[in-house]
Protein backbone atom coordinates (compact mmCIF):
# COMPACT_ATOMS: atom_id res chain seq x y z
CA UNK A 1 0.00 0.00 0.00
CA UNK A 2 1.21 3.49 -0.59
CA UNK A 3 1.45 5.86 2.41
CA UNK A 4 -0.63 8.04 3.42
CA UNK A 5 -0.60 12.29 1.85
CA UNK A 6 2.08 13.86 3.59
CA UNK A 7 4.24 11.07 4.16
CA UNK A 8 7.90 10.87 1.92
CA UNK A 9 7.51 8.09 -0.29
CA UNK A 10 11.18 5.71 -0.15
CA UNK A 11 12.02 5.37 -3.88
CA UNK A 12 14.07 3.00 -5.79
CA UNK A 13 16.03 4.94 -8.56
CA UNK A 14 16.51 2.38 -11.44
CA UNK A 15 18.79 3.61 -14.15
CA UNK A 16 19.53 1.86 -16.87
CA UNK A 17 22.13 2.35 -20.26
CA UNK A 18 22.32 -0.26 -23.29
CA UNK A 19 25.31 -0.04 -24.30
CA UNK A 20 28.85 -0.07 -22.02
CA UNK A 21 29.88 3.55 -24.61
CA UNK A 22 26.72 4.82 -23.03
CA UNK A 23 27.67 3.60 -19.64
CA UNK A 24 31.18 4.91 -19.92
CA UNK A 25 32.01 7.45 -22.71
CA UNK A 26 28.91 9.29 -22.31
CA UNK A 27 28.33 9.17 -18.73
CA UNK A 28 24.28 8.55 -18.93
CA UNK A 29 23.97 6.45 -15.53
CA UNK A 30 25.66 9.82 -13.47
CA UNK A 31 23.18 11.73 -16.01
CA UNK A 32 19.81 9.71 -14.88
CA UNK A 33 21.12 9.86 -11.07
CA UNK A 34 21.36 13.68 -11.41
CA UNK A 35 18.41 14.03 -12.83
CA UNK A 36 16.37 11.53 -10.43
CA UNK A 37 18.11 13.46 -7.48
CA UNK A 38 16.26 16.43 -8.83
CA UNK A 39 13.02 14.78 -9.84
CA UNK A 40 12.64 13.11 -6.11
CA UNK A 41 12.20 15.84 -4.00
CA UNK A 42 9.46 17.99 -5.76
CA UNK A 43 7.32 14.76 -5.78
CA UNK A 44 7.85 13.94 -1.92
CA UNK A 45 10.19 10.81 -3.20
CA UNK A 46 13.42 10.13 -0.95
CA UNK A 47 15.71 7.90 -2.53
CA UNK A 48 16.82 4.93 -0.68
CA UNK A 49 18.28 2.47 -3.12
CA UNK A 50 20.05 2.88 -6.96
CA UNK A 51 20.68 0.06 -9.11
CA UNK A 52 22.11 0.60 -12.55
CA UNK A 53 22.62 -1.62 -15.24
CA UNK A 54 24.59 -1.53 -18.20
CA UNK A 55 22.59 -4.26 -20.89
CA UNK A 56 20.14 -3.81 -23.49
CA UNK A 57 16.77 -3.87 -22.36
CA UNK A 58 15.68 -5.86 -25.53
CA UNK A 59 17.26 -9.13 -24.94
CA UNK A 60 14.91 -12.14 -23.76
CA UNK A 61 16.29 -11.57 -20.36
CA UNK A 62 15.51 -8.12 -18.90
CA UNK A 63 17.50 -6.24 -16.76
CA UNK A 64 14.31 -4.72 -15.12
CA UNK A 65 13.88 -8.02 -13.91
CA UNK A 66 16.61 -7.71 -11.00
CA UNK A 67 14.58 -4.50 -9.88
CA UNK A 68 11.62 -6.07 -9.36
CA UNK A 69 13.43 -9.07 -7.50
CA UNK A 70 15.10 -6.83 -5.05
CA UNK A 71 11.46 -5.16 -4.32
CA UNK A 72 10.50 -8.81 -4.05
CA UNK A 73 13.16 -9.39 -1.76
CA UNK A 74 12.93 -6.19 0.80
CA UNK A 75 8.82 -6.53 0.59
CA UNK A 76 7.54 -3.27 2.56
CA UNK A 77 10.91 -0.93 2.49
CA UNK A 78 9.83 0.60 -1.42
CA UNK A 79 7.23 2.49 -2.18
CA UNK A 80 7.89 3.65 -5.75
CA UNK A 81 10.57 2.58 -8.61
CA UNK A 82 11.83 5.88 -10.32
CA UNK A 83 12.69 5.29 -14.37
CA UNK A 84 14.09 8.30 -16.28
CA UNK A 85 11.66 7.08 -18.84
CA UNK A 86 9.78 3.95 -20.46
CA UNK A 87 12.60 2.83 -22.85
CA UNK A 88 14.90 3.11 -19.94
CA UNK A 89 12.56 0.47 -18.47
CA UNK A 90 12.20 -2.28 -21.81
CA UNK A 91 12.38 -2.09 -25.07
CA UNK A 92 10.79 -5.21 -25.54
CA UNK A 93 7.54 -3.65 -26.51
CA UNK A 94 3.87 -3.50 -24.84
CA UNK A 95 3.61 -7.23 -23.92
CA UNK A 96 6.88 -7.66 -21.77
CA UNK A 97 6.06 -4.13 -20.40
CA UNK A 98 3.08 -5.04 -18.75
CA UNK A 99 4.59 -8.23 -17.57
CA UNK A 100 7.00 -6.48 -15.52
CA UNK A 101 4.78 -3.53 -14.23
CA UNK A 102 2.06 -6.17 -12.94
CA UNK A 103 4.49 -7.75 -10.63
CA UNK A 104 5.33 -4.71 -8.68
CA UNK A 105 1.05 -4.24 -8.52
CA UNK A 106 1.17 -6.89 -5.72
CA UNK A 107 4.40 -5.31 -3.76
CA UNK A 108 2.32 -2.01 -2.99
CA UNK A 109 5.14 -0.60 -5.38
CA UNK A 110 4.13 2.30 -8.39
CA UNK A 111 6.02 2.72 -11.43
CA UNK A 112 7.04 6.80 -12.33
CA UNK A 113 8.53 7.77 -14.95
CA UNK A 114 10.41 11.40 -14.54
CA UNK A 115 8.56 12.13 -17.88
CA UNK A 116 4.65 11.86 -16.73
CA UNK A 117 3.35 9.28 -19.28
CA UNK A 118 3.21 6.97 -16.13
CA UNK A 119 0.29 8.15 -14.06
CA UNK A 120 -0.34 7.24 -10.56
CA UNK A 121 -3.96 8.09 -10.67
CA UNK A 122 -6.83 5.57 -10.87
CA UNK A 123 -10.20 5.69 -12.23
CA UNK A 124 -13.24 3.64 -11.07
CA UNK A 125 -15.88 3.28 -13.39
CA UNK A 126 -18.59 2.54 -10.58
CA UNK A 127 -17.46 5.42 -7.98
CA UNK A 128 -20.69 6.87 -8.32
CA UNK A 129 -22.30 3.88 -7.22
CA UNK A 130 -20.04 3.75 -4.46
CA UNK A 131 -19.08 -0.06 -5.65
CA UNK A 132 -15.57 -1.62 -6.92
CA UNK A 133 -14.74 -4.49 -8.90
CA UNK A 134 -11.25 -5.34 -10.06
CA UNK A 135 -12.27 -5.15 -13.46
CA UNK A 136 -13.88 -1.66 -12.59
CA UNK A 137 -10.58 0.25 -11.57
CA UNK A 138 -8.29 1.39 -14.35
CA UNK A 139 -5.50 3.50 -14.89
CA UNK A 140 -6.48 6.06 -17.42
CA UNK A 141 -2.57 6.63 -19.11
CA UNK A 142 -2.90 2.39 -19.46
CA UNK A 143 -3.41 3.18 -23.39
CA UNK A 144 -0.41 5.21 -23.64
CA UNK A 145 2.00 3.69 -21.95
CA UNK A 146 1.77 0.48 -23.86
CA UNK A 147 2.34 2.95 -27.31
CA UNK A 148 5.20 4.32 -25.58
CA UNK A 149 6.12 0.55 -24.84
CA UNK A 150 5.70 -0.60 -28.11
CA UNK A 151 7.39 2.94 -29.55
CA UNK A 152 10.97 1.93 -28.13
CA UNK A 153 10.82 -1.44 -29.22
CA UNK A 154 9.83 -0.12 -32.48
CA UNK A 155 13.16 2.60 -32.15
CA UNK A 156 15.37 0.01 -31.37
CA UNK A 157 14.19 -1.93 -34.64
CA UNK A 158 14.86 1.24 -36.84
CA UNK A 159 18.13 2.21 -35.15
CA UNK A 160 20.02 -1.53 -35.35
CA UNK A 161 18.41 -1.60 -39.29
CA UNK A 162 20.62 1.83 -39.82
CA UNK A 163 23.25 1.34 -38.28
CA UNK A 164 23.65 -2.50 -38.72
CA UNK A 165 22.56 -2.10 -42.06
CA UNK A 166 24.63 0.42 -42.88
CA UNK A 167 27.85 -1.36 -42.28
CA UNK A 168 26.63 -4.17 -44.03
CA UNK A 169 26.40 -2.56 -47.04
CA UNK A 170 30.26 -1.13 -46.86
CA UNK A 171 30.77 -4.33 -45.92
CA UNK A 172 29.60 -5.58 -48.97
CA UNK A 173 31.55 -2.70 -51.18
CA UNK A 174 34.73 -3.95 -49.55
CA UNK A 175 35.23 -1.43 -46.29
CA UNK A 176 35.63 -2.71 -42.67
CA UNK A 177 32.93 -2.63 -40.20
CA UNK A 178 34.70 -5.19 -36.94
CA UNK A 179 37.54 -4.94 -35.20
CA UNK A 180 41.01 -5.45 -36.38
CA UNK A 181 42.58 -8.79 -36.77
CA UNK A 182 46.15 -9.31 -36.03
CA UNK A 183 48.50 -8.04 -38.31
CA UNK A 184 45.76 -5.11 -38.81
CA UNK A 185 45.05 -1.83 -37.21
CA UNK A 186 41.59 -0.05 -38.34
CA UNK A 187 41.95 3.61 -40.08
CA UNK A 188 39.80 5.97 -41.80
CA UNK A 189 40.33 7.54 -44.96
CA UNK A 190 37.90 9.64 -47.32
CA UNK A 191 36.44 8.02 -49.96
CA UNK A 192 33.79 8.07 -52.86
CA UNK A 193 31.58 6.55 -49.99
CA UNK A 194 32.15 9.17 -47.77
CA UNK A 195 35.00 8.48 -44.60
CA UNK A 196 34.98 4.49 -44.13
CA UNK A 197 37.13 1.88 -42.89
CA UNK A 198 39.92 0.36 -43.79
CA UNK A 199 42.90 -2.08 -42.48
CA UNK A 200 46.03 -1.26 -42.91
CA UNK A 201 49.35 -3.03 -41.86
CA UNK A 202 50.28 -3.24 -38.13
CA UNK A 203 53.99 -2.92 -38.28
CA UNK A 204 55.71 -5.51 -36.45
CA UNK A 205 52.70 -7.37 -35.95
CA UNK A 206 52.39 -7.45 -39.72
CA UNK A 207 55.67 -8.65 -40.57
CA UNK A 208 55.02 -12.05 -38.02
CA UNK A 209 51.46 -12.51 -40.20
CA UNK A 210 54.04 -12.79 -43.29
CA UNK A 211 56.28 -14.37 -42.00
CA UNK A 212 54.03 -17.13 -40.62
CA UNK A 213 52.92 -17.40 -44.32
CA UNK A 214 56.27 -17.73 -46.00
CA UNK A 215 57.57 -20.50 -44.04
CA UNK A 216 54.22 -22.56 -44.17
CA UNK A 217 54.76 -22.18 -48.25
CA UNK A 218 58.34 -23.02 -48.20
CA UNK A 219 57.34 -26.25 -46.14
CA UNK A 220 60.86 -26.39 -44.15
CA UNK A 221 59.40 -26.18 -40.88
CA UNK A 222 56.33 -27.87 -39.48
CA UNK A 223 53.08 -25.88 -37.55
CA UNK A 224 54.58 -26.54 -34.39
CA UNK A 225 58.32 -25.10 -35.38
CA UNK A 226 56.61 -21.96 -37.34
CA UNK A 227 54.29 -21.60 -34.37
CA UNK A 228 57.52 -21.47 -31.84
CA UNK A 229 58.91 -18.52 -33.79
CA UNK A 230 55.80 -16.56 -34.19
CA UNK A 231 55.72 -16.66 -30.40
CA UNK A 232 59.84 -15.51 -30.14
CA UNK A 233 58.65 -12.85 -32.63
CA UNK A 234 56.20 -11.31 -30.12
CA UNK A 235 53.21 -12.77 -31.29
CA UNK A 236 50.01 -12.51 -28.71
CA UNK A 237 46.62 -13.15 -29.23
CA UNK A 238 44.47 -9.62 -28.72
CA UNK A 239 43.36 -8.93 -25.18
CA UNK A 240 39.85 -9.27 -24.52
CA UNK A 241 37.71 -7.74 -21.32
CA UNK A 242 35.18 -9.68 -20.12
CA UNK A 243 32.23 -7.56 -18.08
CA UNK A 244 29.99 -8.86 -15.17
CA UNK A 245 26.62 -9.49 -17.48
CA UNK A 246 23.94 -7.89 -15.21
CA UNK A 247 26.92 -4.89 -13.96
CA UNK A 248 28.82 -3.71 -17.01
CA UNK A 249 30.81 -1.50 -15.71
CA UNK A 250 32.58 -3.92 -13.49
CA UNK A 251 35.49 -6.00 -15.34
CA UNK A 252 35.55 -9.95 -14.31
CA UNK A 253 38.44 -10.63 -16.19
CA UNK A 254 40.57 -10.27 -19.45
CA UNK A 255 41.26 -13.10 -21.85
CA UNK A 256 43.72 -13.03 -24.60
CA UNK A 257 47.54 -12.70 -24.59
CA UNK A 258 47.96 -15.86 -25.06
CA UNK A 259 51.14 -17.30 -27.25
CA UNK A 260 50.33 -19.41 -31.11
CA UNK A 261 49.48 -23.26 -31.02
CA UNK A 262 49.83 -25.37 -34.18
CA UNK A 263 46.12 -25.60 -33.96
CA UNK A 264 45.14 -21.62 -34.23
CA UNK A 265 48.00 -21.13 -36.40
CA UNK A 266 46.03 -23.32 -38.86
CA UNK A 267 43.15 -21.03 -38.17
CA UNK A 268 44.76 -17.86 -38.29
CA UNK A 269 46.50 -19.26 -42.22
CA UNK A 270 43.29 -19.72 -43.36
CA UNK A 271 41.68 -16.24 -42.79
CA UNK A 272 41.39 -14.41 -46.25
CA UNK A 273 41.07 -11.53 -45.00
CA UNK A 274 45.45 -11.75 -44.97
CA UNK A 275 44.94 -11.58 -48.86
CA UNK A 276 42.33 -8.30 -49.22
CA UNK A 277 39.68 -10.91 -49.41
CA UNK A 278 36.37 -10.91 -46.80
CA UNK A 279 34.58 -13.67 -46.62
CA UNK A 280 32.30 -13.14 -43.32
CA UNK A 281 28.73 -13.46 -42.99
CA UNK A 282 28.41 -10.07 -43.84
CA UNK A 283 29.02 -10.65 -47.68
CA UNK A 284 26.36 -12.86 -47.80
CA UNK A 285 28.45 -15.45 -48.58
CA UNK A 286 29.80 -14.41 -51.80
CA UNK A 287 34.03 -13.34 -51.37
CA UNK A 288 34.39 -9.40 -51.37
CA UNK A 289 37.93 -7.93 -52.62
CA UNK A 290 38.39 -5.39 -50.04
CA UNK A 291 39.37 -1.94 -50.92
CA UNK A 292 42.89 -2.10 -49.17
CA UNK A 293 45.73 -4.89 -49.69
CA UNK A 294 46.23 -8.07 -48.02
CA UNK A 295 49.31 -9.03 -46.08
CA UNK A 296 50.11 -11.53 -48.74
CA UNK A 297 49.24 -12.21 -52.04
CA UNK A 298 46.99 -14.97 -53.36
CA UNK A 299 49.84 -16.84 -54.20
CA UNK A 300 50.74 -17.04 -51.02
CA UNK A 301 48.13 -17.66 -49.71
CA UNK A 302 47.53 -20.83 -51.85
CA UNK A 303 50.67 -22.37 -51.53
CA UNK A 304 50.69 -21.70 -47.74
CA UNK A 305 47.27 -23.41 -47.33
CA UNK A 306 48.82 -26.42 -49.37
CA UNK A 307 44.54 -26.74 -50.98
CA UNK A 308 43.15 -26.60 -48.20
CA UNK A 309 41.85 -22.89 -49.08
CA UNK A 310 42.47 -21.85 -52.75
CA UNK A 311 41.81 -18.28 -54.02
CA UNK A 312 41.60 -16.82 -57.31
CA UNK A 313 40.93 -13.98 -59.04
CA UNK A 314 36.91 -13.91 -61.20
CA UNK A 315 37.55 -12.96 -64.56
CA UNK A 316 33.99 -12.18 -65.03
CA UNK A 317 33.70 -10.18 -61.73
CA UNK A 318 36.85 -8.74 -60.86
CA UNK A 319 35.45 -7.62 -57.11
CA UNK A 320 34.07 -11.07 -56.31
CA UNK A 321 37.14 -13.41 -56.67
CA UNK A 322 36.69 -17.31 -56.14
CA UNK A 323 37.15 -18.98 -52.82
CA UNK A 324 37.72 -22.89 -52.95
CA UNK A 325 37.93 -24.78 -50.07
CA UNK A 326 39.02 -28.80 -50.29
CA UNK A 327 36.64 -31.82 -49.75
CA UNK A 328 36.05 -33.68 -46.69
CA UNK A 329 38.04 -36.39 -48.24
CA UNK A 330 40.82 -34.62 -50.06
CA UNK A 331 41.66 -33.54 -46.69
CA UNK A 332 41.39 -36.67 -44.93
CA UNK A 333 43.23 -37.96 -47.40
CA UNK A 334 46.19 -35.94 -46.70
CA UNK A 335 46.19 -36.28 -43.13
CA UNK A 336 47.28 -40.04 -43.59
CA UNK A 337 50.61 -40.78 -41.90
CA UNK A 338 53.46 -41.98 -44.46
CA UNK A 339 53.75 -45.33 -44.77
CA UNK A 340 57.48 -46.53 -45.52
CA UNK A 341 55.96 -49.91 -46.56
CA UNK A 342 53.95 -48.21 -49.19
CA UNK A 343 55.60 -44.74 -50.00
CA UNK A 344 53.78 -44.09 -53.87
CA UNK A 345 50.67 -44.21 -52.25
CA UNK A 346 50.42 -40.38 -52.19
CA UNK A 347 52.68 -39.31 -55.06
CA UNK A 348 50.98 -41.54 -57.63
CA UNK A 349 46.68 -41.79 -58.66
CA UNK A 350 43.87 -43.99 -59.72
CA UNK A 351 43.26 -44.03 -63.58
CA UNK A 352 39.57 -43.97 -63.44
CA UNK A 353 39.37 -40.93 -60.36
CA UNK A 354 42.83 -39.53 -60.35
CA UNK A 355 42.27 -39.90 -56.60
CA UNK A 356 45.70 -40.89 -54.93
CA UNK A 357 45.96 -44.41 -54.41
CA UNK A 358 46.10 -46.36 -51.00
CA UNK A 359 48.81 -49.02 -49.94
CA UNK A 360 47.47 -52.26 -47.76
CA UNK A 361 48.02 -55.88 -47.54
CA UNK A 362 44.88 -58.04 -47.89
CA UNK A 363 45.34 -61.93 -46.44
CA UNK A 364 44.52 -64.70 -48.46
CA UNK A 365 42.36 -68.08 -48.35
CA UNK A 366 45.39 -69.41 -46.76
CA UNK A 367 46.10 -66.75 -44.45
CA UNK A 368 49.36 -65.48 -46.73
CA UNK A 369 48.93 -61.38 -47.27
CA UNK A 370 48.95 -59.81 -50.46
CA UNK A 371 50.57 -56.46 -50.53
CA UNK A 372 49.07 -54.43 -53.20
CA UNK A 373 48.54 -50.51 -54.00
CA UNK A 374 44.61 -49.75 -54.79
CA UNK A 375 41.89 -47.04 -55.37
CA UNK A 376 38.17 -48.67 -53.76
CA UNK A 377 34.95 -47.27 -52.59
CA UNK A 378 34.56 -45.29 -55.13
CA UNK A 379 32.56 -47.16 -57.74
CA UNK A 380 35.48 -48.64 -59.25
CA UNK A 381 37.97 -51.36 -58.67
CA UNK A 382 41.95 -51.06 -59.19
CA UNK A 383 44.53 -52.76 -57.31
CA UNK A 384 48.39 -53.83 -58.42
CA UNK A 385 51.13 -55.91 -56.71
CA UNK A 386 53.05 -53.92 -54.80
CA UNK A 387 56.19 -55.87 -56.36
CA UNK A 388 54.75 -54.93 -60.17
CA UNK A 389 53.79 -51.33 -59.26
CA UNK A 390 57.23 -50.29 -57.73
CA UNK A 391 58.84 -52.37 -60.29
CA UNK A 392 56.66 -50.33 -63.18
CA UNK A 393 57.82 -46.97 -61.29
CA UNK A 394 61.98 -48.40 -61.85
CA UNK A 395 61.82 -48.87 -65.38
CA UNK A 396 60.22 -45.30 -65.64
CA UNK A 397 62.48 -43.75 -63.50
CA UNK A 398 65.46 -44.97 -66.18
CA UNK A 399 64.25 -42.95 -68.80
CA UNK A 400 64.57 -39.79 -66.76
CA UNK A 401 67.76 -37.36 -66.73
CA UNK A 402 68.49 -33.90 -66.06
CA UNK A 403 68.60 -31.59 -68.74
CA UNK A 404 72.22 -29.95 -68.76
CA UNK A 405 71.27 -26.88 -70.11
CA UNK A 406 68.95 -26.23 -67.41
CA UNK A 407 71.74 -27.41 -64.03
CA UNK A 408 73.11 -23.86 -64.15
CA UNK A 409 69.39 -22.77 -64.10
CA UNK A 410 68.30 -24.96 -61.21
CA UNK A 411 71.53 -23.37 -59.13
CA UNK A 412 71.05 -20.26 -59.73
CA UNK A 413 67.22 -20.36 -58.59
CA UNK A 414 69.04 -22.36 -54.69
CA UNK A 415 71.26 -19.43 -54.04
CA UNK A 416 67.77 -16.97 -55.09
CA UNK A 417 65.74 -19.32 -52.42
CA UNK A 418 69.08 -19.21 -49.83
CA UNK A 419 68.90 -15.46 -50.30
CA UNK A 420 65.29 -15.26 -49.45
CA UNK A 421 65.58 -17.17 -46.72
CA UNK A 422 68.25 -15.43 -45.45
CA UNK A 423 66.77 -12.36 -45.62
CA UNK A 424 63.37 -13.74 -43.86
CA UNK A 425 65.85 -14.72 -40.98
CA UNK A 426 67.66 -11.59 -40.35
CA UNK A 427 64.15 -9.67 -40.64
CA UNK A 428 62.79 -12.50 -37.93
CA UNK A 429 66.04 -11.62 -35.66
CA UNK A 430 65.09 -8.16 -35.94
CA UNK A 431 61.82 -8.75 -34.42
CA UNK A 432 63.32 -10.55 -31.58
CA UNK A 433 66.05 -7.77 -30.60
CA UNK A 434 62.93 -5.82 -30.91
CA UNK A 435 60.88 -8.06 -28.40
CA UNK A 436 63.88 -8.00 -25.99
CA UNK A 437 64.21 -4.79 -25.99
CA UNK A 438 60.23 -3.69 -25.34
CA UNK A 439 60.72 -6.63 -22.28
CA UNK A 440 63.92 -5.26 -20.76
CA UNK A 441 62.04 -1.64 -20.85
CA UNK A 442 58.73 -2.92 -19.20
CA UNK A 443 61.43 -4.40 -16.21
CA UNK A 444 62.55 -1.45 -15.57
CA UNK A 445 59.27 0.10 -15.29
CA UNK A 446 59.11 -2.72 -12.98
CA UNK A 447 61.59 -2.07 -10.59
CA UNK A 448 60.91 1.69 -10.94
CA UNK A 449 58.01 0.93 -9.24
CA UNK A 450 59.35 -1.10 -6.44
CA UNK A 451 61.50 1.42 -5.44
CA UNK A 452 58.57 4.00 -4.78
CA UNK A 453 55.65 1.25 -3.19
CA UNK A 454 55.83 -0.10 0.14
CA UNK A 455 53.24 -2.90 0.42
CA UNK A 456 54.67 -5.84 0.44
CA UNK A 457 51.72 -7.87 -1.58
CA UNK A 458 51.90 -5.34 -4.18
CA UNK A 459 55.73 -5.87 -4.03
CA UNK A 460 54.90 -9.72 -4.44
CA UNK A 461 52.83 -9.57 -7.50
CA UNK A 462 55.66 -6.92 -8.99
CA UNK A 463 58.60 -9.30 -8.47
CA UNK A 464 56.56 -12.45 -9.68
CA UNK A 465 56.18 -9.95 -12.81
CA UNK A 466 59.86 -9.07 -13.21
CA UNK A 467 60.59 -12.89 -12.74
CA UNK A 468 57.92 -13.82 -16.02
CA UNK A 469 59.96 -11.20 -18.12
CA UNK A 470 63.38 -12.54 -17.31
CA UNK A 471 62.87 -15.94 -18.68
CA UNK A 472 61.12 -14.48 -21.23
CA UNK A 473 64.25 -12.64 -22.15
CA UNK A 474 66.68 -15.90 -21.11
CA UNK A 475 64.28 -18.00 -23.57
CA UNK A 476 64.84 -15.35 -26.50
CA UNK A 477 68.40 -15.93 -25.91
CA UNK A 478 68.71 -19.03 -26.03
CA UNK A 479 66.59 -19.47 -28.80
CA UNK A 480 68.96 -17.13 -30.36
CA UNK A 481 71.79 -19.07 -29.93
CA UNK A 482 70.07 -21.81 -31.12
CA UNK A 483 69.19 -20.21 -33.98
CA UNK A 484 72.97 -19.21 -34.66
CA UNK A 485 74.48 -22.47 -34.09
CA UNK A 486 71.92 -24.06 -36.89
CA UNK A 487 72.99 -21.32 -39.40
CA UNK A 488 76.47 -23.30 -40.77
CA UNK A 489 75.30 -23.81 -44.23
CA UNK A 490 78.26 -23.77 -46.35
CA UNK A 491 77.05 -22.74 -49.87
CA UNK A 492 79.47 -23.54 -52.36
CA UNK A 493 79.59 -27.36 -50.46
CA UNK A 494 75.29 -27.20 -50.34
CA UNK A 495 75.61 -26.26 -54.32
CA UNK A 496 78.11 -28.97 -55.26
CA UNK A 497 75.49 -31.53 -53.43
CA UNK A 498 72.64 -30.19 -55.43
CA UNK A 499 74.80 -30.30 -58.82
CA UNK A 500 75.85 -33.63 -58.00
CA UNK A 501 72.45 -35.20 -57.39
CA UNK A 502 70.79 -33.17 -59.89
CA UNK A 503 73.27 -35.10 -62.64
CA UNK A 504 73.15 -38.38 -60.89
CA UNK A 505 69.43 -38.14 -60.49
CA UNK A 506 69.10 -41.69 -60.20
CA UNK A 507 70.87 -42.21 -57.28
CA UNK A 508 67.81 -40.32 -55.67
CA UNK A 509 65.16 -41.70 -57.08
CA UNK A 510 66.31 -45.71 -57.22
CA UNK A 511 68.92 -45.82 -55.23
CA UNK A 512 67.96 -43.75 -51.81
CA UNK A 513 68.22 -45.41 -48.45
CA UNK A 514 65.27 -43.53 -47.25
CA UNK A 515 61.86 -44.90 -49.26
CA UNK A 516 59.74 -41.89 -47.93
CA UNK A 517 62.40 -39.40 -49.56
CA UNK A 518 62.24 -41.54 -52.85
CA UNK A 519 58.78 -41.05 -53.45
CA UNK A 520 58.88 -37.57 -52.37
CA UNK A 521 61.60 -36.98 -55.00
CA UNK A 522 59.83 -38.87 -57.71
CA UNK A 523 56.63 -36.60 -57.51
CA UNK A 524 59.38 -33.70 -58.39
CA UNK A 525 59.49 -35.11 -62.24
CA UNK A 526 55.83 -34.01 -62.55
CA UNK A 527 54.00 -30.84 -62.49
CA UNK A 528 50.36 -32.84 -62.49
CA UNK A 529 50.12 -36.16 -60.31
CA UNK A 530 50.34 -38.65 -62.66
CA UNK A 531 48.46 -41.82 -62.98
CA UNK A 532 49.44 -45.38 -62.55
CA UNK A 533 48.54 -46.40 -66.27
CA UNK A 534 49.95 -42.99 -67.62
CA UNK A 535 53.26 -44.04 -65.99
CA UNK A 536 53.36 -47.50 -66.93
CA UNK A 537 52.48 -46.27 -71.04
CA UNK A 538 55.30 -43.90 -70.89
CA UNK A 539 57.64 -46.57 -70.19
CA UNK A 540 56.75 -47.95 -73.18
CA UNK A 541 54.95 -44.62 -75.39
CA UNK A 542 57.13 -41.36 -74.99
CA UNK A 543 54.47 -39.56 -76.41
CA UNK A 544 51.80 -40.51 -73.62
CA UNK A 545 54.56 -39.34 -70.47
CA UNK A 546 52.37 -37.12 -68.53
CA UNK A 547 53.34 -33.62 -67.76
CA UNK A 548 57.55 -34.42 -66.88
CA UNK A 549 58.65 -30.91 -65.20
CA UNK A 550 60.65 -29.29 -68.14
CA UNK A 551 63.83 -29.54 -65.45
CA UNK A 552 64.37 -32.95 -66.79
CA UNK A 553 63.94 -35.09 -69.90
CA UNK A 554 63.50 -38.53 -71.08
CA UNK A 555 66.68 -40.56 -72.33
CA UNK A 556 66.86 -41.54 -75.65
CA UNK A 557 63.57 -39.30 -76.76
CA UNK A 558 62.36 -37.11 -78.87
CA UNK A 559 61.43 -33.50 -77.32
CA UNK A 560 57.62 -33.30 -75.97
CA UNK A 561 55.32 -30.91 -75.15
CA UNK A 562 56.18 -29.63 -71.08
CA UNK A 563 54.75 -27.89 -68.56
CA UNK A 564 56.08 -24.92 -66.59
CA UNK A 565 58.54 -26.12 -63.73
CA UNK A 566 58.07 -25.83 -60.03
CA UNK A 567 60.38 -25.38 -57.31
CA UNK A 568 63.09 -28.41 -56.11
CA UNK A 569 63.92 -27.91 -52.96
CA UNK A 570 68.15 -29.39 -52.64
CA UNK A 571 68.19 -33.01 -52.06
CA UNK A 572 70.26 -34.35 -49.03
CA UNK A 573 72.48 -37.49 -49.51
CA UNK A 574 71.52 -40.44 -47.38
CA UNK A 575 73.59 -40.84 -44.36
CA UNK A 576 74.67 -44.70 -44.10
Amino acid sequence: MQPTNGQTLRTLLAVRVSTVGQGIDGDSPEAQIEQGERYAPLHNMRIVMTLQYLESASKEQQPMQEVINYCKRHKGEIDVVLIKSIDRFTRAGSTVYDQLKAQLEPLGVTLVDMYGIISTQKVNTLEHLGQEYKWSVYSPTRKTELLEAERAKDEVRDILSRMIGSEIRYTQLGYWSRGARFGYKTEKIETVNGKRAILVPDGDKADIIRMMFEERAAAVLNDHEIAEKMNDMGFETPIKIVRDKRDRTRIVSRTGGKKITAKLLRTYVKQTIYAGVNTEKWTGGVPVKCKFDGLVSMELFNKANRGKVTLRNNPDDMDHPIVEYAKKDERFVKKNHQNPDYPYKKVVTCPHCRRPLLGSASRGRLGKYYAAYHCSNHGHHFRVRKDEFEGTIDTFIKTVTMRPERVEELMQAVMTVYEQRQGQKVKAEELVDKRRSELEAEIKVIVDKMKLISSETAIKYLEEDLLKLEREISNLDNQKQQEAAKDTVDVPTMLTYVKYFMEHIKELLVDHCNPIKKAQYFGVLFDEVATYEEIKAGTAEIEKIPGVNELFKLANSKEVSLVRARGLEPPRPCEH
